[in-house]
């Protein structure tokens, strides 16, 4: 951690928050230029670091293939749909993803650091908690939204 706070810990759970992680949150939700942010656990800093990026024009297929199978991470997807009044709308989800495959260790330090860094992101509108693909269905976060 350095003195300028690129990253603040925890004293629950000891991780910290990369300023560029918000940042990126910041660039999806105000400019739309990230469909997806892909975060993870730097383990050996004890910091939230950003992962993966999706381009605005990746389907919700891309960012789904884009989460390891094996592995826990957060992630945000901006979804934009159109309601039943015909308005252009967009809802951002936050997922945390922990399949059942993932290190219990990796498991633990994702489950007890992920309300820290939720509320480092103004402006989620909806959580999903996620162990198996079909758990964050395009046809659930469709539902979610509307």
């Amino acid at each position: 951690m350095n003195f300028r706070g690129a990253s603040r810990a925890n004293a629950s759970s000891g991780i910290g928050v990369a300023d560029h992680s918000k940042n990126t949150f910041i660039e999806l939700q105000r400019k739309k230029v990230h469909r997806y942010v892909i975060f993870k656990i730097e383990e050996k800093k004890m910091e939230v670091v950003v992962e993966k990026t999706g381009e605005p024009s990746e389907s919700y297929e891309d960012f789904a293939a884009s989460l390891p199978d094996n592995d826990c991470r957060y992630a945000v997807y901006d979804f934009d749909f159109v309601t039943f009044e015909n308005c252009q709308k967009s809802k951002i989800f936050f997922i945390a993803w922990c399949p059942s495959t993932s290190r219990i260790r990796a498991k633990v330090l994702y489950a007890t650091s992920k309300e820290r860094f939720r509320r480092e992101l103004n402006g989620i509108h909806y959580e999903i908690q996620a162990t198996d693909p079909t758990e964050m269905d395009l046809e659930v976060i469709r539902d979610r939204a509307n």
